[in-house]
């Protein structure tokens, strides 16, 4: 499949991402490890999440769909295959949600424990907060 540059970022992806929001939720790991196995297996590689996800369903608390990609992501062996997009801001519960430096730091440590990596390939706001307006680009670097 022919991958196009991501922005100025040196990352290439296919034409089609696969949003993650149903893993944990109306999807069960079985069932999301076989989507996620076809996606890669046919040439696809930027995988959208968030940690918000599925925090909306009874009994669970977020980063469910998260989890289960990390799961795919060691399982696997994928992890140099696929780009991963996930995203910050929603309220995960109290005093967690938005955008400032000090939880998107402590949300991105969160995120990469969920994922178990040690990259986030493409970090996002998942929403606009007033309260926090960045003036300059920062750059978020884990050893």
């Amino acid at each position: 499949m022919k991958k196009r540059e991501l922005g100025n970022s040196g990352l290439e992806v296919a034409p089609l991402a696969l949003g993650g929001n149903v893993f944990g939720w109306t999807a069960d790991e079985p069932t999301s490890f076989k989507i996620l196995d076809a996606f890669v297996a046919a040439g696809c590689n930027l995988i959208d999440t968030a940690d918000i996800y599925s925090r909306w369903v009874p009994g669970n608390k977020g980063g469910e769909s998260e989890t289960v990609l990390g799961k795919w992501l060691r399982r696997s062996g994928n992890r140099g295959k696929v780009l991963i997009a996930t995203k910050v801001g929603m309220e995960m519960g109290p005093d967690r949600k938005g955008l400032s430096k000090s939880y998107i730091l402590r949300a991105a440590e969160d995120s990469l424990k969920r994922l178990q990596t040690n990259c986030i390939d493409l970090y996002q706001s998942h929403t606009d907060d007033p309260r926090h307006r960045w003036k300059k680009p920062w750059r978020l670097t884990r050893n």
